[in-house]
């Protein structure tokens, strides 16, 4: 029963000492019951856990680790899905700064979905972490409540939504590349330029739109909502936007999809109609990913630092783990234009049919 006892600690700030034998007489259960919900067994009634669970979080309790003084053994990666190279970049930049600092890193997938995140609160507890990259996910208000109550360090990476007002956050300049990207259209003598936009969601999605819009009114060009339409990131949707754009009357001469991965979809739909990149029309991606220099033609893209965007959560997390105030709430990382060859001057006229 000792080893027991020892297997848990109450978080700083806690509501007081509370052994587990404590908590195990206030649920009405023995104590090697307790310790299984804190090791995240399954064999417990879910009854019986939702009431241990209840007075662990009340109590601030996590799973102790072995001695490791002041720096966090272990970062939590949090997305909302992993089907993207765009999150192999960023666990890259995590991974490289997290195993320079002999701290071991656990990549989970949310899904968006409120039992797959209550999962891993649980499994997070279980293993005692102590520091949370989440990226581009929201967490229900609960969760970030227990998470300070745990005292477990949170930064957001292109965080979905407003972010809790105590968590630092670390992105990129959407904004000013989204403006990039549609300049540089203007400059080859584009006028008509479609957006495939990202999910509306996101705080990313909507600075890359606000940076379209701002370039094209800043040029002069009125803004046709026909020519935005939606996409969510991945390649399928680049290649429906495109389908879409292309449809129109007087189809676009120029695309911006808001994600490389959009950007290659929009690239297969146009090749299907047997259009040319850049004769035919110009594509701009966002993000360079590392595989886009070698598509046919290499995309001219917006880049966004995003192993970068990793090291420096990874590091700003390790470094709350000895002091809970952030240098700065929210950081953003510049972004650049790569110029490839998916681009070139306007045609005169888009042959839309094969």
């Amino acid at each position: 029963m000792a080893a027991d006892e020892a297997a848990v600690e109450a978080a700083p700030g806690s509501p007081g000492r509370v052994t587990i034998t404590d908590i195990a007489r206030r649920a009405g259960v023995s104590v090697p019951t307790v310790s299984r919900v804190v090791n995240g067994r399954s064999d417990v009634s879910p009854g019986t856990r939702a009431r241990v669970e209840e007075l662990l979080r009340r109590h601030g309790y996590r799973k102790r680790a072995a001695a490791r003084g002041r720096r966090a053994a272990l970062i939590d990666l949090v997305f909302n899905d992993l089907d993207s190279p765009w999150a192999v970049e960023i666990i890259r930049g995590v991974e490289e700064v997290a195993h320079a600092a002999g701290v071991g890193t656990v990549v989970s997938a949310i899904h968006g979905r409120s039992g797959d995140a209550r999962e891993w609160m649980r499994n997070l507890r279980a293993r005692a972490c102590d520091g949370v990259v989440l990226v581009t996910s929201a967490l229900e208000p609960v969760l970030h409540e227990e998470l300070r109550i745990l005292g477990v360090p949170l930064v957001v990476v292109d965080p979905a939504g407003s972010p809790a007002l105590d968590a630092p956050t670390v992105g990129a300049a959407n904004w000013s590349g989204g403006m990039a990207a549609t300049e540089h259209l203007l400059s080859l003598g584009h006028r008509r330029i479609g957006l495939i936009a990202g999910p509306p969601r996101l705080l990313c999605s909507r600075a890359r739109l606000d940076g379209y819009r701002a370039a094209l009114e800043g040029a002069g060009v009125p803004v046709d909502e026909s020519l935005i339409v939606p996409g969510d990131f991945h390649p399928e949707s680049g290649f429906a936007g495109c389908d879409t754009l292309l449809d129109l009357p007087e189809p676009p001469t120029a695309v911006f999809a808001a994600s490389d991965q959009m950007a290659l979809g929009a690239i297969e739909a146009l090749r299907r109609r047997g259009l040319r990149v850049p004769q035919d029309m110009s594509v701009v991606g966002f993000d360079d990913l590392p595989e886009v220099r070698w598509s046919a033609p290499p995309l001219t893209t917006v880049r966004q630092p995003l192993a970068d965007m990793g090291r420096l959560a990874a590091r700003t997390v390790l470094r709350l783990t000895g002091d809970p105030r952030p240098d700065s709430p929210r950081v953003e990382l510049g972004t650049e234009l790569v110029l490839r060859a998916s681009t070139a001057p306007a045609a005169v006229a888009i042959r839309t049919r094969p």
